[in-house]
């Protein structure tokens, strides 16, 4: 291996002042119910309505506004995500086996009854986010949605975000960001109920509160800074990669960006279009500083060293520009999701093809997939059992439990044996 170019590669970090600062409002804002959510969200967003909550009439209203191409091309969008979160769904099939004479063992997907979903405002109006929520879940069965997104300065709200909450199946939409919003599904206040589950991405503020929150309900993941990974031979094009790079970097300073090639000749060509790009991309500020303090060109000396070391970014988008993929596909295990070829790239799993793009980031991809239809299922397991199969099994359990000492545990098995003892 050879390194071109090196950079930086954010990680989940220990952030002890956002941790106190998250921590000390939601202590605030669990005490303080609704008083507390209006005094952050008119701190931060200068936003203290009279409800944060939108009603059916003020979103019919929004979306009454909204022009045509918007609402049309927001369903395709959807009606992708949609289909392939059914897909998804019909995989997951219950499960019933006679595992010996007599025992029978099982399980059920049954979907969480609540969630709560973020979709996040900021830099950028993600009102795309909303879809990679909501849809899923409510394709899983789950029964009731609350939504929010925060609000924009000067606007109030974004009304196509409004659109796609609504159009996702959102049951409820506030207009309220950050840890307050949080909060308030978590917690149940203000007339919401204590969602289950909480799903979402947001900044360092949004994230921490969904770690802390955690056991209090579930979460889908913990999602840093955006990133990109390429491989690619000399058969690709330097400016397409170029290209796509750029689409990632243009999220955060903090972006990953990391280029797997294979000859130093594709990655100073790579490297030349990207500084060509720069100097016209409308977003260069922000790219331009991924770009240099993340941004990671390597050159591979073979295939298997190639899936290596982006195996090791494990990186939550990784785009594969080969003429022959095929060893790729059939040896990567770690990536958030995957797009195979030039044809495809991260902007269509991100707003439009169906995939999800709520993706594993800071190398989490080692451990877990992005959200999708089976994040909102609890696979849950039963056992039935005929009295010949409880005789024979309790008397395994009685003398397994007293060699652990539990003696208790032993008696519930042995009252099982000499009450099926008569049975033939």
């Amino acid at each position: 291996m050879k390194v071109i170019k090196n950079g930086g590669h954010r990680l989940f970090e220990n952030d002890q002042e956002t941790a106190k600062v998250v921590s000390e409002m939601l202590i605030d804002l669990e005490r303080g119910g609704m008083d507390s959510v209006r005094k952050y969200s008119q701190r931060f967003d200068d936003w203290n309505p009279d409800q944060f909550e939108l009603d059916d009439r003020e979103v019919e209203s929004i979306l009454a506004k909204l022009p045509k191409p918007l609402i049309e091309d927001t369903d395709y969008c959807q009606g992708n995500v949609r289909k392939f979160a059914q897909a998804q769904l019909a995989t997951l099939l219950p499960l019933e086996v006679e595992i010996r004479p007599g025992v029978i063992l099982g399980h059920r997907h049954i979907p969480v009854n609540s969630v709560g979903s973020y979709i996040p405002g900021g830099r950028y109006p993600m009102f795309g986010s909303a879809q990679m929520s909501i849809i899923p879940a409510k394709v899983a069965g789950v029964k009731t949605v609350v939504a929010c997104t925060p609000p924009v300065k000067g606007e109030g709200y974004y009304p196509a975000t409004i659109n796609a909450m609504k159009k996702a199946g959102a049951d409820r939409i506030f207009i309220l960001g950050g840890v307050p919003a949080l909060a308030m599904m978590a917690f149940g206040l203000g007339g919401v109920e204590p969602v289950d589950m909480l799903v979402g991405a947001g900044n360092r503020f949004v994230a921490e509160a969904k770690r802390q929150l955690f056991g209090r309900c579930g979460i889908d993941l913990l999602a840093g800074p955006t990133e990109i990974a390429i491989i690619a031979d000399d058969a690709a094009d330097p400016a397409l990669v170029a290209c796509d790079l750029l689409g990632q970097a243009e999220h955060d300073p903090n972006s990953g960006i990391y280029l797997i090639c294979m000859s130093e000749d594709f990655a100073q060509k790579t490297i030349a279009e990207v500084e060509k790009q720069l100097a016209v991309l409308p977003t260069r500020e922000i790219a331009a500083l991924s770009w240099r303090d993340n941004g990671i060109v390597t050159v591979a000396d073979s295939p298997a060293e190639a899936v290596a070391l982006s195996d090791d970014y494990a990186p939550e988008h990784l785009e594969l520009h080969l003429e022959d993929p095929t060893y790729a596909l059939a040896n990567l295990s770690n990536y958030g999701s995957l797009f195979i070829g030039e044809e495809t790239t991260v902007a269509y799993g991100d707003k439009s093809i169906g995939t999800n793009h709520i993706l594993p980031t800071s190398r989490a991809a080692r451990y877990t997939g992005g959200v999708w239809v089976g994040k909102f299922l609890k696979t849950c397991t039963y056992q039935r059992m005929t009295p010949e199969a409880s005789r024979e099994v309790g008397a395994v359990t009685e003398r397994q439990c007293e060699i652990e000492r539990m003696l208790a545990h032993a008696i519930t098995a042995r009252v099982r044996v000499d009450r099926y003892s008569t049975v033939e």
